[in-house]
């Protein structure tokens, strides 16, 4: 099982560092509140 946050933010932080300006990530209503 994996950790959704955690991959939300490794996600999010590999994006930034490869000078990514759109990341896709799967939807979820936690996870659009996370980013607000």
């Amino acid at each position: 099982m994996t950790d959704p946050i955690a991959d939300y933010l490794t996600r999010l932080r590999n994006a930034v560092k490869a000078g990514h300006r759109v990341v896709e990530i799967p939807a979820s209503n936690l996870k659009k509140e996370i980013t607000k």
